[in-house]
């Protein structure tokens, strides 16, 4: 394990490991001053990654879709996940890595032949709480005021911050947003309905980041007999759902029961939720 002391863990900062106290980068960086780059969060469950070659593949694609040079393979990322976990004697953990353009004179415009920063870090994860999962949650609608690329998992993440603080300020733990009268995504989460059984969801594009939770939910909504369909979700489809839930890495997949104040359905988490729950439990204990 690499050594650290309590409250002062050891980092990953541009190939090296240092305490986190004494990690440090240049006031120049353009993650700082633009917020220019990217970000990917990797799940660890009884000190294994999960799902991480699709952690590690959208994180290329939110690389090359902003033109950063990717700056390791992928044996590289798995070995760098690895040394992280190390750092830490938790067993489950979130993992995350942070790669910005670098450092450079301040100008908009794309510098030449910098070197990208890249960071990366380990956290212990408690996963929701029981009471969530048995329960439910609260969350209220918005507009998604955001721009238009959704699909970039970048640190630019003002819109989102935003939107969750929306959600705080209510006592809900999420947001429900919509953009032009459909349903996009929560502020860090996507959304499901239910209604008579089928699940829906809105379909990959740009308007929305797509989670890795999301192609899972597909698996497991194949193996459980779920039908499902991705298309536009118009926001009384949303309002008149039997079921409404949120995923995303930290939150794993939990029910919406209180939209706005009012019950969604019964007010209780649904038999689809149950039967997606028990999936996602399964996965984690085979990992």
């Amino acid at each position: 394990m690499i050594p650290g002391i309590a409250g002062d863990p050891p980092v990953y900062l541009n190939g090296e490991f240092t305490p986190l106290s004494q990690a440090k980068i240049s006031v120049l960086d353009r993650g700082f001053i633009f917020g220019d780059g990217i970000y990917e969060v990797v799940p660890v469950y009884g000190r294994k990654p999960f799902r991480m070659a699709q952690h590690l593949a959208r994180l290329a694609r939110s690389l090359e879709a902003i033109r950063i040079p990717n700056p390791h393979g992928t044996a590289e990322w798995r070995e760098l996940v690895g040394k992280l976990i190390d750092t830490s004697d938790a067993q489950d953990q979130f993992v995350y890595l942070q790669v910005t353009r670098g450092v450079a004179k301040r100008d908009h415009a794309f510098p030449a032949q910098v070197v990208p920063t890249v960071f990366g870090m380990t956290s212990p994860f408690a996963r929701p709480a029981a009471a969530l999962r048995e329960q439910g949650v609260k969350a209220v609608t918005m507009p998604d005021e955001r721009w238009l690329h959704c699909e970039i998992k970048s640190t630019s993440l003002l819109g989102n911050v935003l939107a969750r603080q929306f959600a705080a300020d209510r006592d809900a733990l999420e947001v429900v947003m919509f953009r032009d009268g459909y349903l996009s995504e929560g502020s860090s989460s996507n959304i499901w309905v239910v209604k008579d059984g089928r699940l829906v969801a809105p379909q990959k594009n740009h308007l929305i980041l797509e989670g890795i939770r999301y192609g899972f939910i597909e698996e497991m909504a194949s193996a459980k007999g779920i039908p499902l369909e991705m298309r536009p979700v118009s926001q009384a489809e949303v309002e008149a759902a039997d079921e409404l839930m949120l995923s995303s890495a930290t939150k794993e997949i939990l029910p919406i029961v209180s939209l706005d104040g009012k019950p969604v359905g019964s007010g209780r988490p649904g038999p689809v939720y149950a039967r997606l729950r028990q999936g996602y439990d399964e996965a984690i204990a085979a990992l």
